[in-house]
């Protein structure tokens, strides 16, 4: 008996079973990267603003709580960064409900800095102690034979050292903003560079395992099947950031016309010659294939 066209058979997935396993699998790639601990981070930098300290900081610390309970739940174990950010936003949300308004209004100002200085902390802390916080989320999509390899730990702190460098950047730009320009809502300074800072860290962190184990196994002479990359592909993200810039430009209205379209034009076409440069790259870095083995 054949099934009726209208009624999936038992064993196939049905297209809401595909959609809710694809989404599962985002959610999963998404709990189990280090993009999920800065979320809170970022949501509190979206939502700080003059009068709204304390829904930023109770939106912040709800997210992180809702991060733990959702890797609980899964089965992942809680990571020290899901730790920090209950801690510092559980901070800021009680100050937030308990101090007084000259607090809040110092906080409005300078809990953006305060943020930056946190993390940098936080990441630095994390290589002091031997611990970089980037290796609980690696471990969470790697074997555990591999957990204890030179190699492993030599990534991660590497790893763990970019993001210091994009929390550092992030740290600088917004003392400046404070500091010097005295407007901690400066477009450059209090959006664009920061945020410059954290996209490349989190590109470094999707670069930098596959290209350091390739070079690893061609030192060492190891057999793989990993393609190499070229270097641009860490670098693959600025011209769609430029695009994101002069679009953010006019509709902020920082940018006049004119210009925020020049600078759309300038990362579209960015796109398609970083695209054209890469593939070429990754080409002539790909290993020839001997004349004996092709055909076969």
């Amino acid at each position: 008996m054949t099934n009726s066209p209208d009624k999936p058979a038992a064993d196939q997935p049905t297209v809401s079973t595909v959609q809710t396993t694809g989404a599962r699998r985002v959610l999963t790639a998404f709990l189990n990267s280090p993009f999920a601990g800065m979320s809170p981070w970022i949501l509190m930098a979206l939502l700080t603003g003059p009068g709204r300290f304390e829904e930023a900081a109770a939106s912040a610390f709800v997210l992180s709580l809702l991060l733990v309970v959702g890797g609980h739940r899964r089965g992942s174990k809680i990571k020290l960064l899901e730790v920090f950010d209950v801690a510092y936003f559980g901070t800021m949300a009680a100050l937030a409900l308990f101090a007084s308004e000259s607090i809040i209004d110092w906080l409005e100002k300078w809990g953006g800095e305060m943020t930056n200085i946190a993390l940098v902390a936080f990441a630095l802390g994390s290589i002091l102690i031997r611990q970089p916080f980037t290796l609980q989320y690696a471990r969470e999509s790697t074997d555990e034979e591999v957990w204890d390899s030179p190699l492993f730990l030599r990534i991660n702190y590497v790893i763990t050292w970019a993001w210091v460098v994009g929390f550092g950047v992030a740290a600088i730009s917004g003392a400046v903003g404070d500091l010097v320009l005295d407007d901690p809502n400066n477009f450059w300074t209090g959006w664009i560079i920061q945020i410059g800072g954290t996209v490349f860290a989190i590109a470094f962190t999707e670069f930098y395992p596959d290209f350091a184990t390739y070079r690893a196994a061609a030192r060492e002479g190891w057999d793989t099947d990993e393609k190499p990359q070229s270097v641009l592909h860490l670098f693959d993200w600025i011209p769609i950031f430029v695009l994101a810039i002069g679009i953010a430009g006019l509709l902020t209205d920082e940018f006049s016309t004119a210009v925020g379209i020049v600078v759309i034009v300038v990362g579209a076409v960015g796109i398609r010659v970083f695209h054209q440069l890469t593939a070429a790259f990754d080409a002539r870095l790909a290993p020839t294939v001997p004349e004996a083995s092709k055909g076969t």
